[in-house]
């Protein structure tokens, strides 16, 4: 196995990772950072971006995450292909006992700061038709996507209050709101559930399943099912979005790094601190709250400050035993 060190290792790319490069890269802490298994994240399955600042007439999401790539490598982040397979932290890190990380379970990386932007994964209902539309009319975010449905009839599958948020949203910019839900009652709490019971362009379909997204090139309608009856209808709907939850990519962590009940990175308030010293999280991995490119972009930065402040204090301690 080869191995290498370096001051600040970045995992995982997308606004909040390359972001993180970016300050950590002016900050000359000479940041490596490392892909994944999906280079720029979620956003680079997403078409037009209209909410992110500084793109007057938006953005697709691929080109935003070559842009923010590009500005990366332009102050010298050194940006590889690879996915880290493994890591082990250190209770009590100091420069002769550094993090370790693993990458495709060949080569060795140990780092004097590690900043986490694995970011999260949105579930999905699994059909193909939910596929082959992802990004024509399908979404996981009504806050990203939803303006480009106003004034149209859109479905919202889910039953927490995850959906109930995004029917809510929805239901002030389009028409008609359909809302799916598997079983005979809502998951969401009961203040959300009485705002989508009242809110008169919100239809809730109880006992109800997605049998297939319609549409060629774009989502024009929803096969549905009632589980009790066996009947089925179709739904006249330009926009599918579906809100049955996240799963932050976290899972090689866990032994080390504390996580919320979801999987969430657990940070101190205030800062991207994980309770391992030198290592930060920031992005989707640590946010279940917003879960926006702008935000993890923000965290991001905020990531390489506390990154940058904690390897001045790394130095002056091995000063320190120098001397």
């Amino acid at each position: 196995m080869t191995s290498e060190h370096v001051k600040c290792l970045i995992i995982g790319s997308g606004p909040a990772g390359y972001t993180a490069a970016i300050y950590a890269s002016r900050a000359n802490l000479g940041p490596v950072l490392y892909q994944g298994a999906q280079p720029g994240g979620q956003l680079t399955i997403t078409n037009e971006v209209d909410n992110f600042p500084g793109y007057p007439n938006g953005v697709q999401g691929p080109q935003m995450m070559q842009d923010l790539e590009a500005q990366a490598r332009r102050f010298g982040t050194d940006i590889r292909y690879g996915m880290v397979t493994r890591v082990e932290f250190v209770d009590q890190p100091s420069p002769g006992n550094p993090h370790r990380a693993i990458v495709d379970d060949k080569h060795e990386i140990t780092a004097d700061s590690i900043i986490i932007s694995t970011g999260a994964t949105a579930k999905w209902l699994g059909l193909p038709s939910e596929m082959r539309l992802n990004g024509r009319g399908v979404s996981a975010c009504a806050v990203c996507d939803g303006f480009f449905f106003r004034g149209q009839d859109v479905v919202v599958v889910g039953a927490g209050d995850t959906a109930a948020e995004e029917a809510s949203y929805l239901a002030n910019l389009c028409r008609k709101v359909y809302m799916l839900v598997r079983r005979d009652e809502m998951r969401a709490s009961k203040f959300m559930q009485k705002r989508v019971q009242t809110a008169p362009n919100i239809e809730i379909l109880f006992n109800t399943e997605t049998e297939e997204v319609l549409g060629d090139d774009d989502v024009t309608g929803v096969r549905v099912k009632n589980a009790v009856t066996g009947e089925e209808r179709i739904l006249d709907a330009t926009g599918f979005f579906v809100a049955i939850g996240h799963k932050p990519n976290t899972d090689i962590f866990q032994d080390y790094l504390e996580l919320d009940g979801h999987g969430y990175i657990l940070t101190e308030k205030g800062s991207t601190r994980t309770n391992i010293p030198g290592v930060f999280a920031c992005g989707d991995a640590q946010d279940n709250i917003y879960r926006q490119a702008i935000t993890a972009a923000g965290t991001g930065c905020m990531a390489a400050l506390d990154a940058e402040r904690y390897l001045v204090t790394l130095e002056m301690q091995d000063e320190e035993i120098v001397h």
